[in-house]
């Protein structure tokens, strides 16, 4: 599919975010005016100067109207310093708004967009798609005004001069224009491969810095630098194209302008010499400027038509985001300011991808202040269980119910302030540790943290290290062991103040001293409030009030850890006694 060469509801789109600033955008409308009448009025008075005072050697004249022509080349300087700052700046405050907008929409999303969506992919829609959309003010829209109000100007000018002269210039623009129009079309799809190609790269630039650990381990570095290469290559390849069209199409320009310029000089010598009185020297003097100021922006406006057309193709992938429908439908009214964190779920059914359901009808019962144990092998459905609970993604039917209400009655900020989760896979950010732990919550002191640490245990642990509190973890808390995050985990979900506690996975992954560390926190945590641990090493959750076993999207068991070791044949028997005997074993 061709794309469109000027796409006019996306460019309407735009224009709405210019209405905050509406009166910047009628002042450079007022500069670009401004701009092209001077910069017409500069060869007028030059053909004045040549005609009237240089021929007749009139000092005073010649003096008057070089001084006029410099407040002209002033004025003109000052139009063009404002009209250029502030296109750029209305520019550069709109991509602000939708910035903003594009971020906030992106927040949220249901997980099961970020599940599909390439994290590179939107990354570049983020950062240059509209970087991107600058350039439509800056490069595009006004300067294509201003080159179109100029050679208007200019050619009322020719025509009020002397209009045969002006006749032959004009025979010469229709070429150029359809060259021109030639070339936009090109380029509007070379430009479309270009963005398509820079976002391949960096969607997969940002997956293998990622899992550069992955790529390493199994000795892939080779395999991966060639894939980079294959996509470096189309990446390449698309720029080149844009430079071939520009390279063939600004010489043709060039030289369709100098010939023009040649034929009016030529033909206005000529009839000059010959003593026909149509045309002057003066005329020719300042149709070679007027040439100059009707064919450059003719020629140039192909190329900001170009950034125009970029900044639109950037502006189209933006708005698909901001079209996009993916969100959670946030309709609760009920504002819960503390759960007493009794939890139902009521043959309730989820699947990821439809038709292959990996919640298969389960009825489950937390009362308030208990913890439960959630075992079974991997993919049987017990973390898609904690998602369902914070609504990262909708059930395709039952119900499940906090309190006895049915929790799309809360609105999502009631449910997730007061449900705290601790993952295997802690996420810090490249920040203080202190700030990992608030994640910038105003109302979370430093003292309260400090005495949250002592309460569970690790504030020794916090600080043994570089600058206590204030210890960069960078990206990803790399500075950290897998550990030390989970104890970093446990205080974040500690100062928080849950009424509910997840734990998935938390211990699966960590040294011994660590799990000291954390059996201690999740203790003192858990304690007074509802908790859900999912468990991979069930030697911890022996003191559970319950354990509940799935298996394939089922639940297959529930029970006390003794009442279920006396099923006979049980599946959490077997399980729990195969790892025990491989545990002895190692």
């Amino acid at each position: 599919m061709r794309a469109k060469a000027f796409d006019t509801k996306v460019f309407k789109r735009i224009l709405e975010y210019t209405k905050p600033y509406q009166w910047r955008f009628n002042g450079v409308i007022v500069f670009a005016v401004s701009l092209s009448v001077f910069a017409a009025l500069r060869p007028y008075l030059l053909k004045q100067t040549v005609d009237g005072y240089l021929k007749t050697h009139d000092a005073k004249g010649l003096l008057f109207y070089v001084t006029i022509m410099g407040i002209v080349l002033l004025m003109e300087v000052f139009s063009q310093f404002y009209f250029v700052f502030w296109a750029n700046w209305l520019g550069q405050d709109i991509v602000k708004d939708i910035r903003i907008k594009l971020f906030k929409h992106m927040l949220s999303f249901r997980m099961k967009y970020y599940d599909n969506a390439p994290v590179g992919q939107l990354v570049t829609r983020s950062v240059s798609d509209i970087e991107a959309i600058a350039k439509i003010f800056s490069q595009g829209l006004f300067m294509i005004t201003s080159d179109l109000m100029k050679m208007g100007v200019v050619m009322i000018f020719m025509f009020y001069m002397n209009w045969k002269l002006t006749w032959i210039v004009i025979v010469a623009m229709p070429v150029l224009v359809f060259i021109t129009r030639i070339f936009q079309r090109k380029m509007q799809l070379a430009f479309e491969e270009v963005r398509t190609q820079i976002a391949n790269m960096n969607t997969f630039v940002q997956e293998r810095v990622t899992g550069m650990k992955i790529v390493q381990l199994f000795n892939r570095e080779a395999i991966e630098a060639d894939k980079f290469s294959q996509i470096n290559d189309k990446h390449n390849k698309a720029w080149i194209k844009t430079i071939l069209y520009n390279s063939i199409f600004f010489p043709i320009a060039d030289i369709i302008s100098s010939l023009t310029l040649g034929i009016v000089v030529l033909y206005g010598g000529i009839k000059i010499l010959n003593g026909d009185h149509f045309t002057t020297f003066g005329d020719l003097f300042s149709y070679t400027m007027f040439i100059g100021m009707l064919f450059n922006p003719l020629r140039q406006i192909a190329d900001k038509f170009n950034e125009m057309q970029m900044g639109m193709i950037a502006a189209n992938r933006v708005f698909d985001i901001l079209d996009t429908k993916d969100q959670i439908q946030d309709t609760g009214i009920i504002e819960a300011p503390i759960f007493e964190g009794n939890i139902q779920f009521k043959r309730v059914h989820f699947s990821y991808i439809e038709n292959e359901e990996i919640i298969k009808g389960i009825n489950l019962e937390v009362k308030a202040g208990q913890t439960i144990a959630i075992v079974g092998a991997t993919g049987a459905g017990k973390s898609t269980i904690i998602n369902l609970l914070n609504r990262f993604y909708e059930i395709s039917s039952g119900t499940i119910c906090i309190d006895g209400k049915n929790i799309n009655e809360y609105s999502l900020s009631s449910i997730r302030k007061q449900i705290a989760v601790v993952l295997q896979d802690v996420f810090l950010f490249a920040d203080t540790i202190l700030n990992n732990i608030t994640l910038n919550n105003p109302n979370i002191s430093r003292e309260e943290v400090i005495l949250a640490a002592k309460k569970i245990g690790v504030h020794e642990f916090i600080m043994s290290l570089p600058n206590g509190y204030d210890y960069n973890v960078k990206e990803r808390g790399v500075m950290l062991s897998s550990g030390q995050r989970q104890l970093i985990a446990f205080l974040r979900a500690y100062v928080s103040n849950p009424s509910i506690l997840i734990l998935d996975e938390a211990t699966s992954s960590i040294d011994t001293h660590s799990e000291e560390l954390i059996q201690r926190a999740t203790e003192k945590i858990t304690m007074g409030r509802t908790s859900i641990v999912i468990a991979h090493r069930l030697a911890t959750i022996v003191n559970a009030n319950k354990i509940v076993v799935m298996d394939k999207g089922l639940i297959v068991e529930e029970g006390s850890h003794f009442e279920l070791l006396n099923i006979e044949g049980g599946f959490y028997k077997n399980l729990y006694y195969s790892q025990f005997l491989v545990e002895n074993n190692s």
